[in-house]
């Protein structure tokens, strides 16, 4: 049996041939971003930045472990605000984003849990404990969790979207506990480093220890837009070559 794939292409309902110009160029400019700021960050972390006097060379996980906490934050209010989006304008690119965002955070929420406890040995002597930040921020990985295993249940896919969209809304609201988890509840174990109290003010760290952070920060956040811009390209995808072989089978039994 032959037939005539350009045919196919063409009736195929949000059949893209090709990327444009704009779009094949974004990707390349986020990974050059991203392996120069990385390469930046890992020189910065371990040439640059003095070592704490108190815990050693172990406190360069700080970098990694705080960078990967605001990108699961960021993951997590692209997937709310593309929540939002979908449940208002029904959007199948709007419920992609959200669904490719929450398995990114759900990826640096679990690097969060790991480096905290390696972290956690060193300076309390424990691998865990069971305090509010750490706490909510396992709660937050369970939610997200919950999130993309909604997912992946049979069913319909709009029906599924409106049902994880719901949830990506409403699980956001773990997110600002998590961050304000140590300032509403006293614990002896996360320090506060950047405010504190009434007047907010935490302990800080030094001037050559931010420069390394804040570049830090700019490596994960260029990964993450990256991994989500590619994430999208993928499950879009996945979305066409889905139609095409829908078409394909209506067309074989008609």
């Amino acid at each position: 049996m032959s037939m005539n794939l350009k045919k196919e292409q063409v009736t195929l309902p949000n059949y893209v041939p090709e990327q444009t110009n704009s779009s094949s160029l974004l990707p390349k400019v986020l990974f050059g971003a991203t392996v120069v700021s990385v390469l930046a960050a890992i020189y910065l972390i371990f040439m640059y930045a003095h070592i704490e006097k108190t815990m050693g060379v172990v406190q360069k996980i700080f970098y990694i472990h705080v960078s990967s906490a605001w990108v699961a934050f960021l993951a997590f209010f692209v997937t709310f605000i593309f929540s939002i989006l979908y449940l208002v304008k029904r959007k199948r690119i709007f419920d992609t984003y959200a669904y490719v965002s929450a398995e990114i955070g759900i990826v640096f929420t679990s690097i969060v849990l790991t480096t905290g406890p390696i972290w956690a040995k060193s300076s309390w002597n424990t691998w865990w404990a069971w305090e509010p930040r750490l706490t909510t921020t396992l709660i937050l990985w369970f939610i997200y969790m919950a999130y993309v295993m909604i997912r992946q249940m049979d069913g319909v896919w709009d029906k599924k979207a409106r049902l994880a969209a719901v949830f990506g809304v409403l699980g956001f609201i773990d997110v600002p506990i998590v961050f304000f988890a140590i300032r509403w509840w006293e614990t002896k174990f996360h320090p506060i480093v950047f405010g504190s109290g009434p007047s907010q003010q935490g302990g800080g760290i030094e001037g050559n220890m931010m420069v390394a952070l804040l570049v830090t920060l700019t490596a994960f956040t260029s990964f993450y837009a990256y991994m989500l811009n590619r994430g999208v390209s993928f499950e879009n995808m996945k979305i066409k070559v889905n139609q095409f072989k829908e078409k394909l089978r209506d067309d074989l039994e008609n």
